[in-house]
Parts: C-alpha cells; sequence; structure tokens
C-alpha cells in the first residue's frame, strides 16, 4: 500500500485539478464503489485538504460547479457540504462532543480492567477478526490514513453490530488514525452508524452489499454479520440535546499587539484581514495529540506537521512551533512576546477547542483576549444545521448563488 498525502495547499491543489473531470457524472456512478487501497479513482480524497483547509469546501465546488454545472456536480456537491454539515450541527450541540469525550474515558477504564474486551478490541484494530473485509479495513486504515466512506459505514456497523464492541472506542481508532479525522465528521458518522444521530435509524452491513459495492472483492456470507440488531439508543434514553446558539465570535481588534495563531483548523490564512493587526508574534500550533488518550498515528502527525509548517510560509511568519501540553503555556508564549490578543481562525468544537478554552483564565489573567476569523461559508450554512441534512441540502441551491457558485 503506497498512498502518501502530502500536508500542502500545493499537493491539495494538483489533486483538486486532477480530480476535476471526474466531479460530474463519473463521481455520481461511482462514489459508492470500493476498489481498494490504490484505486480509489472515483472518489476524489481530497477530505484531508478540505479537513485543514489547505483547501477549501467552497472552492473545490466552484471547481466541480464550472466543470459540471450545478446539476452535473450536484452530487459531489452534496457530499462536500456534508462536511459543513457535521460542523455546524457539532457546533450547535456542543453537549454531544462532551458527552463522547466523557464516554470514551469510561470506556477506555473498562478496557483496561476487562482483558476480554481489551483481547477483543486489540483484535478488531489489528485485523484479526477473521472477517475478510473488516480486517482488510482495518489494515488500510492503518496503513494509509484513509477509508472510503462506504468501508468506514461498514466497518463502523460491524463494529458496533456484529463484534459487539464500544462505539467510541471504535470512533476513537478511527480518529486516531485517519489523516482527515475530525471531531464533527468522526463523531457524528459514528453516531449515525448508531442510531444516535438520526434517531433509532441503525446502519447495518449487509453481506449483498458489501459484495456488489466492493466487486465481489469481498463476499462475506449472511451469517457473517449480524442482522436486525437494535439500536443504541437505549444508551442515551434522554434523546438529542436542545440546539444552542452558535457561540459568538470575538473579532480582531486593530492597533494591538497580536500573536497569531495558526492551528491545522484552517490553512488559508491568507483569506482573512490582517490589515490593521500589529503582529508581533506567530506560532504554529500541534494539536493531533489531543485527537485522543491513546497514541494518535504518526502519519496524522507528520501531515499536521507538513500542514502547520506549508501554512506559515504562505503567510509570510516566521513561527514559532508551540505543541498542545499545558494550556497555560499559550499565554506565556503570548505574554512574552508583548501580545494583547491571539487572532486565529474560528476553532470548530472538538479537542483543539477544549483546550483552547482550558487557556482562557491563564489568559485573562495576563490581559490577553482571545479573537477569530469564522468564515463566510460557516456563517452561511451552521445557521441551518439544526437538524438532518435535508434541512441544509435545500439551501444549497442559495449558498451557491450568494458566493457567486454556478
Amino acid at each position: 500500500m503506497t498512498d502518501r498525502w502530502v500536508g500542502t495547499r500545493a499537493a491539495g491543489l494538483q489533486a483538486m485539478e486532477a480530480f476535476v473531470p471526474a466531479m460530474g457524472r463519473r463521481y455520481a456512478n461511482g462514489r459508492n464503489y470500493d476498489d481498494g487501497p490504490g484505486n480509489h479513482r472515483a472518489v476524489s480524497r481530497l477530505s484531508p485538504y478540505i479537513r485543514r483547509r489547505l483547501l477549501t469546501e467552497q472552492e473545490v465546488i466552484a471547481a466541480a460547479v464550472a466543470a459540471h454545472g450545478a446539476e452535473g456536480a450536484e452530487k459531489f456537491v452534496q457530499e462536500v457540504v456534508w462536511r459543513t454539515y457535521f460542523k455546524g450541527w457539532l457546533e450547535r450541540r456542543p453537549q454531544v462532543w462532551d458527552a463522547y469525550v466523557a464516554g470514551l474515558s469510561g470506556d477506555l477504564a473498562a478496557l483496561e480492567s476487562d482483558r476480554r474486551l481489551r483481547r477483543d478490541v486489540e483484535r478488531a484494530e489489528a485485523g484479526g477478526t477473521g472477517i475478510a473485509c473488516f480486517d482488510a479495513w482495518a489494515e488500510e486504515l492503518v496503513e494509509t490514513g484513509y477509508l472510503h466512506n462506504h468501508a468506514r459505514m461498514w466497518f463502523a456497523s460491524i463494529w458496533i453490530f456484529t463484534l459487539g464492541l464500544p462505539w467510541r472506542i471504535g470512533a476513537d481508532f478511527f480518529l486516531r488514525h485517519l489523516l482527515d479525522g475530525d471531531a464533527a465528521s468522526n463523531t457524528l458518522g459514528w453516531r449515525w452508524v448508531a442510531g444516535l444521530h438520526t434517531r433509532g435509524k441503525a446502519y447495518h452491513a449487509e453481506a449483498w452489499n458489501i459484495a456488489t459495492y466492493t466487486r465481489q472483492r469481498f463476499t462475506p456470507r449472511d451469517s457473517d454479520l449480524s442482522r436486525g440488531a437494535e439500536t443504541l439508543e437505549h444508551l442515551e434514553p434522554e434523546g438529542l440535546p436542545p440546539v444552542q446558539p452558535l457561540r459568538p465570535v470575538r473579532a480582531p481588534e486593530p492597533g494591538r499587539q497580536t500573536a497569531l495563531l495558526i492551528t491545522d483548523e484552517d490553512g488559508l490564512i491568507g483569506d482573512f484581514d490582517r490589515d490593521g493587526l500589529t503582529i508581533v508574534a506567530a506560532a504554529t500550533l500541534v494539536t493531533s495529540a489531543l485527537r485522543s488518550p491513546r497514541a494518535v498515528a504518526e502519519p496524522v502527525a507528520r501531515f499536521e506537521a507538513e500542514a502547520l509548517a506549508d501554512t506559515a510560509a504562505r503567510a509570510g511568519v516566521d513561527a514559532t512551533p508551540l505543541t498542545a501540553l499545558h494550556p497555560d503555556d499559550l499565554a506565556r508564549w503570548a505574554a512574552a512576546a508583548g501580545a494583547t490578543q491571539i487572532v486565529t481562525p474560528y476553532v470548530t468544537c472538538g479537542p483543539a477547542s477544549d483546550w483552547l478554552r482550558a487557556a482562557m483564565p491563564a489568559l485573562k489573567r495576563h490581559g490577553i483576549t482571545l479573537a477569530e476569523w469564522r468564515r463566510d461559508w460557516d456563517a452561511a450554512v451552521w445557521p441551518h444545521a439544526t437538524a438532518g441534512f435535508f434541512k441544509v441540502k435545500q439551501q444549497i441551491p442559495a449558498v451557491l448563488e450568494r458566493f457567486g457558485i454556478g
């Protein structure tokens, strides 16, 4: 397996340009087929770049529509918007992320004390279950940092319903290895399979479906997979938490001594207006280890390091490398530079956001404020991400018109 992503905008643009001809009918007809590592040609595999906004949803969609028209690129556009939808949904229900973090802590404690559970999880993560398709996907994930979206659904379903393993540990396995892993898409994707996102509607992997959409690479028997298992709704009998308003964003204040903070949340600093800001320092913040209490895969850390270095270089700043260890370190760095405000692109709900929230008391003690830039694209989509995807899907034509796409 030789898949290798390079964490730079130039590599992302090259990959996007190469896939533009396939963003229309070819994508719509072939996107559900998992042809295996090295053969994922009907899907874009741009997600590691979009995840870090080395490419933006807006520019990828604009390229698709320019080449194929809004109707021809409709399916590709919708699939890109799913990522924006998931991020917006979690922004509106951050309690779901908090519950995941707390639940994972409990699951990992059980893993330490339950030898049988630990053995079963280790076997699944090592691709040693004896279910050929599942084991191959586990191996592909670990070796390449990627899985086809259909394979992710099958894998999660088998993990939950056939192997009977805790869903949060499975989600954690993905987040530790996926180059495109983020709190929203990963957590909500697993919740969707489990029947917790769309309440009562679990996704059950079926043998015929796997055989069809792997083009017979895998032909599991019906008896290999659990059928008709109940959803995990009983784990959350209170239902979904109420929708929250989008958290307010503090805008940068011109004229203040400013420290620029670069994270892998957004690699296009140049999109934001730095006029009037007195930049006295800049830093790249390594956050990949925050994804999990367990070890995060080396390819994830490597891609993040490449993306951070590339972002700083394109922004034209000499950035101090910081690692997200003790949250007070952020205030100490900014104060030493003489900054009274830190400015960064918006950090969405997830581990990096949790770390920044933990840093706020120390920032306050040093008289330092945290300001963010939020993209207009997010501001256009997130208000509609309160329920299922259909509500956002209805808004796609208006969003495209707003941004002059089409």
